[in-house]
């Protein structure tokens, strides 16, 4: 008789993400997995086929949870405010986040060494993508009249990418709220 799941798999991915979230990779054990999840060790393998796959569908839709978070803010069609919102919103998270735990896919990014080229690739990705929101930002606000078109595209993107992952890194303990604020403001008149 064939296997049968008993559990929402969406769940069980979230659910996972928040256990790869606090404790990365290494450190998240088969039985914080089962634990985190509600599912048994036979169930956790039969859906999920182990560890490094289940990192990779938490990776994944953690992802896809931004990107859907990217495409909302792009429909504001104000570039200025997607790009002011993005960093408002990364800031109130990162205060919200009692446990300190900064971003999923930043934090997977600090320890790439680590993993295997699907998840390298996931994560270049992912941050490629930031990259390119903030850059068409820029590129449609420049066609507007809305940002100084002598800025370069290109490299302000970069620019403002890096003060997403200062926010996000510094926020998990080493900044207060106001320094974080401070970045994000800084931010913000780059594209004044």
């Amino acid at each position: 008789m064939p296997w049968e799941k008993s559990f929402d798999e969406d769940l069980a991915v979230e659910n996972a993400m928040q256990v790869f979230w606090k404790k990365g990779f290494d450190s998240a054990s088969i039985s914080d997995l089962i634990e985190g999840t509600g599912i048994n060790r036979g169930s956790l393998y039969n859906a999920f086929g182990g560890k490094q796959s289940l990192f990779v569908k938490a990776l994944l839709k953690y992802d896809a949870d931004r990107q859907a978070m990217l495409a909302r803010l792009e429909a504001l069609d104000d570039p200025k405010k997607a790009i002011s919102a993005f960093f408002d919103s990364i800031v109130a998270n990162t205060v919200a986040d009692e446990q300190h735990k900064g971003c999923f896919m930043f934090n997977t990014a600090l320890d790439i060494s680590a993993h295997d080229n699907e998840v390298r690739q996931i994560v270049t990705n992912g941050v490629s993508e930031i990259e390119a929101f903030l850059r068409r930002c820029i590129e449609v606000g420049q066609a507007r009249g809305d940002i100084r078109s002598s800025m370069d595209a290109k490299a302000t993107a970069k620019s403002l990418l890096a003060m997403i992952v200062a926010i996000r890194v510094l926020g998990r303990g080493v900044f207060a709220e106001a320094a974080l604020q401070e970045i994000a403001d800084q931010a913000k008149r780059l594209i004044e």
